[in-house]
């Protein structure tokens, strides 16, 4: 195989996984804070996954597991573990997640669907179930292990190697019983609420709180293979906008055999669960609209809940990542808002200032150690609690991701002076270890220049092309957003711009901006689009354009084109459609073109349902805009996406036939809605794009000459 260094950027690009190959993760600290368990790739182009263990007071890095070794053939992965790897954008191989008991005596994870364990103390690595293991995890007392395999919650006594179901109801072995999961997350809990936990042990080790889901009710749609028609289609459950959930339900399950069903509740959602000895069970649930939330206290004796906390809102509440929660004296932990500023609340008190951002709990002790952004939503930082005040422990800018605890926290930092990230280990705050990363260097430094853009200080990054000098002429303008909820695209970390720097290098000003409803700037700012997506998404594009035109006169704004995936892609549809004197060509990749075939949880909490609110649908539609296109528009999707169907691409491009509306539509033969990894697929995609726009652009400059 070619050496990494000696191929082109985007072979490169794709054979690192976007350079994020040899990076450690999963980051677990010790009890007793002397090591730090971890999982890395043994090089930056290794995309098998092996399990780590970092000594503290040495420094020293040891291999516990070699997912090579035992494992050197390709995986057969159990389909339940393919589909959780989509949803939550898994592109790595090996050990993806492992799970370990309070005492740090036992490892557990999967290979290849087998269910292996690791003796801490000794370094032996044991085979327990061959075939089909999903999401493997410990007993706190590390005497058991619960995993799903078939849909079914099993738990292994690892003394005995005794191995049974915890239910064996629903429907049997027939079709209905394919139906019901126990232990799983459903579809839209793993793909819109960042839930991928199905079962939570309790803290003595002696029941399961277990979700029950029924996909029964929910429609079938089809994903078929044209490149290969003689494969079955696959058929999924998939709950569109205004169509049925899964039903989700809780049970207590005893290993002893006992079973407490959990009382229903006018809720549709479960958000998270949290069970720690600091409490009772709490179980965060949301009704259909999303306009509120509950926190309910669990007695697992007889399945009653109360409700210890609710936030309301007149659009939706925000899922946070770690929150509800106990601490250990039992105070309640939660995010709230006040005055348009997610803070943490601890015990019904802030404990943040106005104006800082949470973004996520990341643990929770005796002190709380967490993410929040300041004044700067570019930089996302970690933080700990010190009894009612808060310390910054990362202390340069970027982007920043914590783990670990308070006490103990594992800190990795990426930054505009670095390619991949550096990672640290702090006691108290204080350095006490670094963890290797391997990570391939791109050698790209982007030549980006920062802007705060607009009446509405959009944050924005310009892109030009590296070695390019303002009297070589004008460029032409490529925007390169997400633009839609929940993602940032301007962060400060160099990886974030290296895709848009190399199309700079192609020729293009790459504008990048993110607009309202973006993370980091508080509820008020979200929520501005809330029942116009497509207004309030694409004028902030436009905005930001026309702010940076006038302020760069080297950018041309008779040439402006616009790329994009998923969100994105919708945007980049929606500027030709909705705007073509502004926008002259498009590449619209795994668009959302009709928004009543997106699931239900996203689609609902910006737009209601359908039922309620045709007419705003059809206003956030492509499809029905389809006879308005003017300009250049290249359509691009995978044929196997299970997120964002193709029936959104077909559908659009049967309305542009039907409007005799020319445009391009290319397929992608088994991609599902991640960006194609092989590496020919990814570099020849990146460059039809590129030549495609190009090509355009040619031409609209030919017609205004």
């Amino acid at each position: 195989m070619t050496d990494v260094d000696d191929l082109p950027f985007l072979r490169k690009q794709a054979r690192t996984q976007r350079f994020t190959l040899g990076a450690p993760k999963e980051f677990r600290v010790a009890p007793d804070g002397s090591r730090v368990l971890f999982l890395r790739a043994e090089s930056g182009t290794d995309p098998r996954h092996s399990l780590w263990s970092a000594d503290l007071a040495t420094g020293a890095e040891t291999k516990l597991v070699d997912a090579a070794e035992l494992l050197p053939a390709e995986e057969e992965l159990p389909a339940e573990e393919r589909a959780r790897r989509e949803r939550a954008r898994e592109t790595g191989g090996g050990v993806v997640h492992y799970g370990v008991d309070a005492a740090f005596t036992v490892a557990v994870f999967s290979l290849s669907g087998k269910l292996y364990t690791l003796d801490l103390a000794s370094g032996e690595v044991t085979l327990r179930v061959d075939g089909a293991v999903i999401d493997p995890r410990p007993s706190p007392a590390g005497t058991h292990v619960a995993y799903v395999q078939n849909r079914r919650l099993h738990v292994l006594e690892l003394a005995t190697g005794d191995d049974r179901v915890l239910v064996e109801e629903d429907g049997g072995d027939g079709e209905d019983g394919e139906d019901i999961a126990w232990g799983l997350a459903e579809f839209i809990a793993a793909e819109e609420m960042d839930r991928t936990r199905g079962y939570w042990w309790a803290p003595d080790g002696r029941s399961i709180l277990a979700e029950r889901s029924d996909r029964g009710p929910v429609p079938r749609w089809t994903i078929a293979d044209p490149a290969n028609p003689q494969q079955p289609a696959n058929v999924v459950a998939y709950p569109a906008a205004g169509t049925t959930n899964a039903l989700v339900s809780l049970s207590v399950l005893g290993l002893d055999g006992s079973r407490v069903d959990v009382a229903p509740g006018e809720w549709e959602y479960l958000a998270s669960v949290h069970w720690s000895a600091g409490g009772a069970p709490l179980l965060a649930v949301q009704p259909r609209d999303q306009k509120r939330m509950d926190v309910l206290a669990l007695d697992v004796a007889d399945g009653s809940t109360s409700v210890v906390h609710t936030a309301t809102d007149l659009h939706w509440i925000d899922i946070v990542g770690g929150v509800p929660a106990w601490t250990p004296d039992g105070r309640l932990v939660v995010e709230g808002m006040v005055d348009g500023d997610h803070r943490l609340f601890v015990g019904g008190e802030a404990v943040t200032p106005a104006g800082l951002q949470l973004r996520a709990v990341l643990d929770v002790g005796d002190e709380i150690l967490f993410s929040a952004s300041e004044d700067d939503p570019t930089q996302i930082h970690v933080f700990r609690t010190e009894g009612a005040s808060v310390r910054r422990l990362s202390t340069v800018d970027g982007v920043h991701v914590g783990a670990g605890s308070a006490a103990v926290t594992v800190l990795s930092s990426w930054s505009l002076e670095y390619s991949g990230p550096r990672v640290s280990v702090l006691r108290d705050g204080a350095p006490v270890a670094s963890i290797e990363s391997s990570t391939v260097d791109p050698e790209v430094v982007p030549n980006l220049t920062w802007l705060t853009l607009g009446e509405r200080n959009l944050r924005a990054a310009l892109l030009l092309p590296r070695g390019y000098e303002p009297g070589e002429g004008r460029l032409p303008v490529l925007l390169d957003p997400y633009g839609g909820p929940h993602a940032q695209r301007v962060l400060q970390s160099r990886n974030a711009f290296l895709t848009s720097q190399w199309l700079a290098d192609q020729g293009f000003a790459v504008l990048v901006a993110d607009g309202r409803g973006t993370p980091g700037r508080g509820a008020v700012w979200e929520r501005e689009i809330a029942g116009r997506l497509a207004d309030v998404t694409l004028q902030d594009q436009v905005d930001a354009l026309q702010a940076a035109v006038a302020a760069f006169p080297e950018l041309d704004p008779e040439r402006v084109a616009i790329r994009g995936w998923s969100y994105g892609g919708y945007l980049s549809a929606l500027a030709v459609l909705r705007r073509p004197d502004v926008f002259h060509a498009a590449v619209a990749g795994a668009p959302v073109t009709d928004w009543s075939l997106y699931d239900t949880h996203y689609t609902e909490r910006y737009l209601g349902k359908p039922q309620e609110h045709s007419t705003r649908y059809a206003h956030n539609s492509l499809i029905e805009s389809a006879g308005e296109l003017s300009r250049a528009l290249l359509i691009v999707h995978g044929l196997a996406d299970d997120n964002v169907f193709v029936a959104h691409a077909l559908r659009l491009s049967s309305a542009l036939l039907a409007k005799g509306r020319p445009h391009v539509f290319l397929p992608l033969a088994g991609a599902t809605h991640m960006t194609p990894q092989a590496e020919e697929v990814a570099e020849n995609l990146m460059r039809t794009q590129v030549d495609w726009l190009l090509r355009e652009l040619s031409a609209v400059e030919k017609e205004n000459a």
